[in-house]
């Protein structure tokens, strides 16, 4: 597989998982399940800019850049102790092939915190919308380069619809602009190229100021120390979303330092 083709793969495979789950599990079987929960957290109250820098704490087990990276048999446990330290969300990576992620991972995790929780994984389709809430999401991830236009509005527009937030994850000034189109509240700046995995840790730094002050900017990825949030915070971000450095490290002890920035 070429370098330019990960985003691609991880979109099909991502959409051939979810085929099959509709198989056993219909639509109007989960979209039933989304409309019958209780409203969902308020994930932009939980983000909103403030003093200090906010962080969303991720689960993850592995990465097709770096491979596996922990085992997390406990996703609940991990959870609870990102909230004991004082993160503003979790994070909880869904997709299975190359991250190790499910659905019962977020729904546990859901149950047992009180913070907004993220579905990050690769959607593209309504169904994966309704899926995401009836699992407990409270926000979900929506990728500007894996979307044309009219889907990205649709989605956006029911992620909403539903109560929950759409965190639209965006690599470029043009993507800054279709998110802004789009109505996004909040937009995420991914210092990882999804097309060839490389970083650039200064992408955020120059997409910041193109981004109106009412939207809760959020840098992801590059993270390895609080030097690297104190970067990001002087950028301009509100929120900081963090998954290897934690996972791989005292998840306690680094949200402390993260959040002393």
């Amino acid at each position: 597989m070429r370098t330019d083709d990960y985003l691609t793969d991880l979109v099909r495979g991502a959409r051939e998982d979810s085929a099959e789950r509709r198989l056993s599990r219909p639509l109007a079987e989960v979209e039933r399940d989304a409309l019958a929960l209780p409203p969902a957290r308020d994930a932009l109250a939980a983000l909103a800019p403030q003093a200090t820098v906010r962080i969303i704490a991720e689960i993850k087990r592995r990465s097709p850049s770096r491979g596996p990276l922990a085992s997390i048999p406990d996703p609940v446990e991990l959870a609870l102790s990102y909230q004991q330290g004082g993160a503003s969300a979790i994070s909880v990576l869904t997709e299975g092939r190359r991250f190790d992620g499910t659905l019962a991972d977020l729904t546990a995790v859901h149950q047992a915190v009180t913070i907004p929780v993220l579905r990050k994984d690769f959607i593209t389709e309504t169904y994966q919308v309704f899926e995401a809430r009836a699992a407990g999401a409270d926000m979900v991830l929506l990728i500007v380069a894996a979307l044309d236009q009219s889907t990205l509005v649709e989605l956006h527009e029911l992620i909403e619809s539903l109560g929950m937030a759409a965190l639209v994850e965006t690599h470029s000034a043009d993507e800054v602009q279709r998110a802004l189109d789009c109505g996004a509240k909040l937009i995420g700046v991914n210092a990882r190229n999804l097309s060839t995995f490389e970083l650039d840790k200064n992408l955020f730094a120059r997409l910041a100021g193109t981004i109106p002050d009412h939207v809760i900017t959020i840098a992801e990825s590059a993270v390895k120390s609080a030097a690297d949030v104190a970067h990001y915070r002087s950028s301009g971000a509100d929120v900081v979303l963090v998954g290897e450095a934690l996972v791989t490290g005292d998840p306690l002890s680094q949200l402390q330092q993260f959040l002393a920035v």
